[in-house]
């Protein structure tokens, strides 16, 4: 008995995020415009609850943030397609003019979400920062504007407007990275359960390389799919979001991107963020 049919009506629940990047290479799944012998049950919301979920095994295929990994890979395995991965694409420290980056070891620092990669990032950029404010990701700029909190790790869309509200950058994360390691910045990938077996995980990995693809080259027929789930996003923003998060490595992780995700697994464990036995990102 074929796969398709020993599964007839099963379905698969899959978590991404609402931002541009996540919505765009998602869309031709979810829309069945490449071939899925499931259907899909989609949980769209914000990437710091997709982690929480995952750690909670809530979910059977999820967007989460390689800042997490260490707390999910015993059950789920990284899929080759749909990594945000890449070069100048990091998170970055904002501050108030005059603030000094020598000074962020003793700040109020806001990130988004306890388990994200820019959390992890920067606390392997500076390891003495301990006062750590979690919160939505969209709320961090103006909370650094505001003085509720010294600096922020923003990500996202927040990368293209902190300017607007008279914030520095501190740091580029990304770029640290890059600089120190010569690998693009692994930032987010697509995971799945492993109790899916072989022969769906690669079915579904499949599907979402061509979902990727179509993405990419039909961005404009996405679009009010994106745009629906954007928020108050600008076309423009939303084209620099999905220009900067969604390349070659979304398509397919390759050798370099799984190299720059193990050197990030390595890095956190010799910095006693990550514990020492946790299972391979593996292969399909």
């Amino acid at each position: 008995m074929g796969m398709t049919a020993g599964m007839a009506g099963r379905t698969i629940s899959i978590g991404f995020s609402s931002c541009p990047n996540d919505t765009n290479i998602f869309y031709a799944l979810l829309h069945k415009k490449v071939p899925f012998p499931f259907e899909i049950v989609p949980q769209i919301t914000d990437v710091e609850d997709l982690n929480q979920m995952a750690i909670r095994r809530k979910l059977d295929v999820s967007k989460i943030s390689y800042g997490v990994l260490d707390r999910i890979l015993d059950d789920y395995i990284l899929l080759k397609s749909g990594s945000a991965i890449g070069r100048g694409c990091g998170p970055i420290i904002v501050a108030k003019k005059g603030m000094d980056a020598g000074k962020l070891k003793s700040a109020r620092i806001a990130i988004p979400g306890l388990h994200t990669t820019a959390a992890l990032l920067l606390r392997l950029y500076c390891p003495e920062a301990e006062n750590l404010v979690p919160m939505n990701f969209a709320e961090i700029a103006r909370a650094v504007a505001e003085g509720e909190v010294d600096a922020g790790a923003i990500i996202h869309e927040t990368r293209f407007i902190y300017h607007e509200y008279g914030l520095v950058c501190l740091e580029d994360l990304g770029s640290w990275w890059e600089g120190g390691t010569g690998l693009p910045i692994p930032l987010g990938g697509i995971i799945a359960k492993r109790s899916l077996g072989h022969e769906l995980l690669q079915t579904l990995d499949n599907a979402l390389k061509l979902s990727v693809l179509y993405g990419m080259r039909k961005k404009d027929e996405s679009l009010d799919f994106v745009r629906r789930h954007a928020q108050e996003m600008s076309l423009e923003v939303i084209d620099k979001h999905i220009k900067l998060y969604v390349n070659d490595y979304t398509a397919d992780l390759g050798e370099e991107g799984l190299k720059a995700v193990d050197f990030l697994i390595k890095m956190a464990q010799e910095k006693g963020i990550f514990r020492q036995d946790i299972a391979s990102v593996g292969k399909l």
